[in-house]
Formats: structure tokens, C-alpha cells, sequence
């Protein structure tokens, strides 16, 4: 790749998040004024589409499935910061904030980026295939750390509500990372083929994997322009958590203006965070590569949980009050539905459209009812 074409390929990308950093540091004291919200909003978005872009160009160096974990783990690792700084500021919902941000992320994750993913693949190709045995063994992990982390706590006994003691804490953290780090081996190293974009005939039966450098994308990129993304991405992801917490007191007072469940915080952060990701998988989906939109969409749900738990139970050392993460029972109903209809999507390693609307109903079911309850 000529430097040229470096250059024209990087400029915007490289100005953004540079831009948005800044608009971070100048509004951090002070962001009271409507006309500095509004640009702290356009600075999220811009970081927003930055991110996007350097988490392709890392994951295109790299090659699946490690480019869906990098953008996985990095969203993962800004939501629990963004987590653990709003806990610590307090407020009336303080104490379920992780478990009402995080089962945010599960549902938009396993409901609106499969969802949207299989929709668009689908009415674009009439038919989309992914390995039913990789995907399938993605979504028995969220499930098992969805049920440890989230629905045991709202049945044991031996604390108060729908909380865990501090032994039960910590063996629910150690499963976490037992669990996320034996997926990344096996989704890395043991059983890669498993989770790598395959091809299909007309009637989306599998035969066999991909074939991503004859397909007539762009060579990878050089070395120096994937670390630049690296640096790039990171920045971006952290003026995009930065610039989310500016935003999260007008949010706040917006949710209770209008009357909603200060859960509705919690979504609303969550679908900042996982915006990034969301636009990638709708992007792979576009170009018939459901499977790695289903990477993204299993890992960032898994990550969202194997990695933020561990973190919460390590910082409620430091920090003061209950932590509720037992889902109440409109949320359990509405992640055992969405267990059942996952299993069937993935069962047979294709899908249509139909399923997309399915899985995007359960979506809006969510989002209402969070706000509805």
C-alpha cells in the first residue's frame, strides 16, 4: 500500500478520535451548557465511527476470530470502567447499575446485533449459513455465565435480596474468567476453524469455510497502519466511554424527568458502548460474513459478563453498599425466551429473515418493558 493511499485512507479516521479527545479534556470541568452537550454528543458519535473503522483495519490485520475479540475485549474493558465510575458516584440505583448495564448488553448483543445481522444478511443473500458447532458453543457459554452471574443470585439464601455473600461473589467471578478464558482458547487456538466465515450454496447448506483472500477485499494492511489503528482505537473507545460519562447526568436527569426506571440508564449506556460493535456486525452481515457478525455479537455478551463481574467483585473491596446483580423476574422471563429462541437460531447453522424479526421483537420487548415495567 502506497503512503499515498495511507494517507487517504487514514486522514478523517485519524483527525476524529485526536478531535474528540480534546472535546473530552476542554468539557471535562465543564459541560453544563445545552450548546456544549451538543457537541460532546456530536464528539461521541464522531468517536463512535472512528472506532468502527480502526477495529476493521486491526481485525482485517489479524484475521478472524481474533479481529471480533480485540473489539469485544476493548468495549468490555471501557463499559466496566464506565461501570465501576458510576457506581462510585452513587445515586439511587447504584446498587443494581452493573446488573442492569450488563443485562442491557446481553440482550441488545444477543437480540439486536444477531438480530439485525440476520435480517440484513438475509434479505440481501436470501439465506445466510454460520458454523452451527462454533456459534453453538459461544452461546452455551453466555448462558451458563448469564445463569451463574444473574439469575442464581435472585435464589440463594445466604444474603439478603437478590445478592450474592462474598464467598458466592468470588467463586462467581473465578467461574467467569474459568469460563471467558476457556472460550478464547478454544476460539483462538483448539477449534479456530469453528468461528471462520463459511461458505454456502443457495439453500445456505454449509460447504466449507470461506475463502477470504480470493473474495477481492483489500490486502491486509501494513504493518505500521494496524498499529497506528491500534493507538487509534484505543484512543477512540476512550473518548467514547469519556465522553458517555459527560453525557450520563443529562441522561440521569432526562430518565427521571420522564418518569422511567433508572434502569433505563443502564440501556442507554449500554447501547452507546456496544454501538461500535453493532455497526461492524451489521457491516460483515452486509457482506455475507454473518458468521463473523455472530462472533462479535456471543463475544462481546460473553466478555460483557466474564470480564465485568470479576472487576465488580474486585472493586466492591474498595467500594461501599450492596451490589444486587439478580435479574427481577420480568428479566428472567425475557432472557429464558431468549435462550430458547437463540438455541433454535443457530441449531441448524442457517437462517432467514423471519428469524432476524424474531430476535429483533424480543429487542423492542426489552427496551419497552425496561421502561414499562
Amino acid at each position: 500500500m502506497s503512503a499515498p493511499a495511507f494517507r487517504g485512507r487514514m486522514e478523517w479516521s485519524v483527525l476524529v478520535p485526536v478531535l474528540a479527545m480534546v472535546v473530552l479534556a476542554l468539557a471535562w470541568f465543564r459541560h453544563d451548557h445545552w450548546s456544549l452537550l451538543v457537541v460532546v454528543a456530536a464528539a461521541l458519535i464522531g468517536g463512535v465511527l472512528a472506532a468502527v473503522h480502526h477495529a476493521e483495519v486491526v481485525a482485517h490485520k489479524v484475521g478472524e476470530p481474533f479481529g471480533s475479540l480485540i473489539l469485544a475485549v476493548a468495549v468490555t474493558v471501557i463499559e466496566v470502567g464506565l461501570i465501576v465510575t458510576l457506581m462510585i458516584s452513587g445515586g439511587a440505583g447504584s446498587s443494581s447499575y452493573a446488573r442492569d448495564t450488563v443485562f442491557a448488553a446481553v440482550m441488545i448483543t444477543l437480540n439486536g446485533m444477531v438480530g439485525v445481522s440476520l435480517l440484513v444478511g438475509a434479505l440481501k443473500h436470501n439465506l445466510v449459513a454460520f458454523n452451527a458447532a462454533g456459534t453453538g458453543s459461544a452461546v452455551a457459554t453466555v448462558i451458563t455465565l448469564a445463569g451463574v452471574t444473574m439469575v442464581l443470585p435472585s435464589f440463594t439464601t445466604s444474603a439478603a435480596g437478590r445478592e450474592y455473600s462474598s464467598s458466592q461473589l468470588g467463586f462467581a467471578a473465578v467461574a467467569s474468567l474459568v469460563l471467558y478464558a476457556a472460550f478464547v482458547f478454544t476460539q483462538t487456538i483448539r477449534h479456530r476453524d469453528f468461528f471462520l466465515p463459511v461458505a454456502s450454496d443457495d439453500q445456505g447448506r454449509f460447504t466449507g469455510l470461506l475463502d477470504l483472500d480470493g473474495d477481492g477485499h483489500a490486502d491486509p494492511p501494513e504493518t505500521r497502519e494496524a498499529w497506528l489503528s491500534l493507538g487509534l482505537l484505543i484512543a477512540a473507545l476512550v473518548s467514547v466511554v469519556g465522553l458517555a460519562q459527560l453525557l450520563s447526568p443529562t441522561i440521569e436527569q432526562t430518565v427521571r424527568d420522564l418518569g422511567f426506571p433508572y434502569a433505563v440508564v443502564g440501556v442507554v449506556i449500554a447501547l452507546l458502548v456496544l454501538t461500535p460493535e453493532s455497526l461492524a456486525a451489521l457491516r460483515n452481515a452486509r457482506q455475507n460474513r454473518v458468521q463473523i457478525s455472530l462472533n462479535l455479537a456471543y463475544g462481546s455478551a460473553m466478555a460483557s459478563i466474564g470480564l465485568t463481574i470479576p472487576t465488580i467483585a474486585v472493586a466492591m473491596i474498595w467500594l461501599s453498599g450492596p451490589l444486587e446483580l439478580g435479574l427481577e423476574p420480568t428479566q428472567m422471563i425475557l432472557l429464558a425466551i431468549t435462550v430458547v429462541v437463540t438455541s433454535f437460531t443457530v441449531v441448524q447453522g442457517r437462517a432467514y429473515a423471519l428469524q432476524g424479526v424474531v430476535h429483533l421483537v424480543l429487542l423492542a420487548a426489552f427496551l419497552f418493558l425496561s421502561a414499562q415495567p
